[in-house]
């Protein structure tokens, strides 16, 4: 009897530092976010720095796409085998080395700190819910993780909303970047105090199966591959737009004031810091992951509507928060793959989720580039080049919506296994 309370209060107490540490993973993220959309407020500064024209920077600027989609496995295995103890650790402090070396003036560099700050980030997400899988239980899982998202996306409004105005009062930009490099080793370091190491049992577990085995497990499930491809068609056009292009976009084609263009643009993600909670406690509340993910497609695709058709109804800073908070639904397909894979590979598959989701981002970014953004300032009619950019973002939308029929209902077995 003893023997098993000692177990249940070593697992109690352990719980308790899973959430300690899942809460500084927030911090990470949060930093992780405001990096990734800073560089839109300082593109004429950066370009000037690295030596390149505008457009060689929006380039450079979405190679962070490119090692944060492949970084994802590393995280995800790092997870499996290592724990989040070291793996949290690493990637902070990767972010953060990217982060400081971004000021350096030199093409070469400047690439590789985008690398390695889309590398280092690549850890915070899937890391975050390795530890609230630990820290929370399976019946909470969809609003924990659309917290977690909420907190990324506060970060990435205030890498818009926040810094735009210290930039236009003065701010170097260089300041931005090292104070930014610093303030990433408090949660390193801290969550390597204070995570726990992994038990016996599950280093045990852990060796037994192979990377091979475990990813074949993943990828030879085709609702994995779905709720990746769901996933990163509604993540683009946040990612993608709202935090890369909205800001020239809306300057270029509707003639907006920079600080209004900004201000604008950093609503998709306050949006996101309501949508991704609530609509994973909705989805928690029914245990239901389809309808909810349907309602978001829809909403996202309305408001992109009415911002190009019926403009004068909804201003325009209203009709882009409500874009965001619907697509707070781009989290979900998380929970979903956990759901549809065993729990003993659920780090990689969180890697696996971020990999196909940033994979399809990745695809998208040149993609619109090249069909429209280097249009950008080019085309006469200026309105028309705003709209069929955002039917750009609309057609993904529609596909994802399709594909989420197909995807497996799977929010009732968290229901039945409170």
């Amino acid at each position: 009897m003893n023997s098993t309370q000692n177990n249940l209060s070593i697992t109690k107490s352990s719980t308790k530092f899973f959430v300690i540490a899942w809460v500084l993973g927030l911090v990470f993220y949060f930093i992780d976010y405001a990096t990734r959309s800073s560089p839109s407020l300082m593109i004429n500064d950066l370009a000037t720095n690295f030596g390149i024209s505008n457009t060689e920077l929006v380039s450079l600027v979405g190679t962070y796409y490119y090692t944060y989609s492949i970084c994802a496995l590393i995280a995800g295995i790092c997870l499996d085998k290592l724990g989040a103890r070291i793996s949290m650790f690493a990637g902070c402090f990767v972010l953060g080395i990217g982060c400081i070396i971004f000021i350096v003036s030199s093409h070469f560099v400047g690439t590789t700190g985008r690398l390695l700050q889309g590398a280092g980030s690549a850890f915070a997400f899937p890391g975050c819910v390795y530890l609230a899988t630990k820290g929370f239980s399976k019946k909470v899982l969809a609003t924990a993780i659309g917290f977690t998202q909420c907190v990324g996306m506060l970060g990435g409004a205030a890498g818009q909303f926040v810094l735009a105005p210290l930039i236009e009062n003065g701010l170097n930009y260089k300041v931005f970047w090292i104070v930014a490099g610093i303030l990433c080793l408090i949660p390193a370091i801290a969550m390597l105090i204070i995570t726990p190491k992994p038990t016996e049992e599950e280093s045990n577990q852990k060796k037994n199966i192979s990377l091979l085995e475990t990813f074949k497990i993943i990828f030879k499930n085709k609702q994995s591959w779905l709720t990746g491809i769901i996933s990163g068609l509604l993540f683009a056009p946040t990612t993608v737009f709202a935090m890369t292009w909205a800001i020239p976009y809306l300057k270029g084609d509707l003639s907006y004031t920079a600080h209004d263009a900004a201000i604008t643009a950093a609503m998709a993600s306050l949006g996101w810091v309501l949508g991704c909670p609530l609509m994973g406690y909705f989805s928690d509340k029914i245990a239901k992951r389809k309808p909810v993910i349907l309602i978001g497609c829809i909403g996202m695709i309305l408001m992109a509507l009415q911002m190009l058709y019926l403009k004068d109804i909804i201003v325009p800073k209203v009709s882009v928060f409500m874009f965001g908070v619907f697509s707070g639904v781009a989290m979900i397909p998380y929970s979903v793959i956990k759901e549809v894979n065993p729990d003993y590979v659920k780090g990689s598959a969180t890697g696996v989720q971020n990999f196909i989701t940033f994979g399809v981002t990745s695809l998208a970014g040149p993609l619109f580039a090249h069909f429209q953004g280097n249009k950008l300032g080019i085309i006469t009619d200026k309105y028309e080049h705003f709209v069929t950019g955002i039917w750009f973002w609309i057609i993904g939308i529609g596909i994802a919506l399709i594909l989420t029929f197909f995807l497996k209902e799977t929010g009732n077995q968290n229901a039945e296994n409170t």
